[in-house]
């Protein structure tokens, strides 16, 4: 099986870091490819979205050609993802669907954690599509303006706090990591969670993607054709 992994950046240093951590997930025998699309550093609001969409498309529409088995945008707002599944005929998936749809199948209510507040309310816009409003108890971020905190210690740190706070008010059942950056953290915050008295799971958006997408190319199926009809070719007539 060979996946791609597509990274919503244009900064190289970020595909290094995307590319571990898929194939750390990855089963024995998937390979995973990485392209970036560069159209903008990272995506954390709906002006990011919309700037990145054309080049996430044109990288999804490459990869389907070039014989990957299965797409995933590196990006918990899951641009490009709804779009790109009308035009290829290959899995595509986000961050944000198989982490939450995850995490449903583990606890009651779900707490979300993103780095800004920016990301809140396209998350909040995902949540309403999905028809999950009456299983989230709350979104909570960082508290930090900045996208790529490097230091797993003190982004793990971050987490652990907000997700503490969630427990602590009787807000989450299960912690959901609204952030394909948050690399390396959800099994550290889960022991930390653990230590602290909560033993709840922490869902990785990484992790829960790709297993997702492995799952979907071994079953053989796609996305269904009367959900994402291919565009049709439309001709305007004077």
């Amino acid at each position: 099986m060979r996946l791609t992994v597509i990274a919503p950046t244009n900064d190289p240093a970020v595909l290094d870091v995307v590319r571990d951590e898929a194939s750390g997930w990855a089963s024995p025998g998937t390979a995973i490819d990485v392209a970036g699309a560069p159209a903008t550093a990272a995506i954390a609001s709906r002006h990011d979205t919309a700037l990145a969409v054309p080049d996430l498309l044109a990288a999804i529409a490459k990869a389907a050609d070039s014989g990957s088995d299965g797409v995933l945008v590196s990006c918990a707002g899951d641009p490009a993802v709804h779009e790109a599944r009308e035009n290829v005929d290959i899995p595509v998936v986000g961050g944000f669907q198989p982490a939450a749809l995850t995490a449903l199948s583990l606890g009651e209510r779900l707490g979300f954690i993103t780095v800004l507040p920016s990301v809140v309310p396209m998350l909040r816009a995902l949540i309403r599509a999905e028809g999950l409003t009456g299983r989230v108890g709350t979104i909570r971020t960082l508290g930090t303006d900045t996208l790529d905190v490097h230091d797993t210690a003190v982004l793990t740190g971050l987490i652990r706090e907000q997700a503490l706070e969630a427990l602590h008010h009787d807000e989450a059942d299960v912690i959901v990591l609204a952030c394909t950056g948050f690399v390396g953290a959800a099994a550290r915050v889960r022991r930390e969670l653990a230590d602290a008295g909560f033993d709840v799971p922490v869902v990785d958006p990484t992790g829960a993607a790709v297993l997702w997408l492995e799952s979907l190319v071994r079953l053989g199926v796609r996305a269904s054709r009367t959900t994402y009809h291919p565009p049709p070719t439309m001709t305007w007539r004077a």
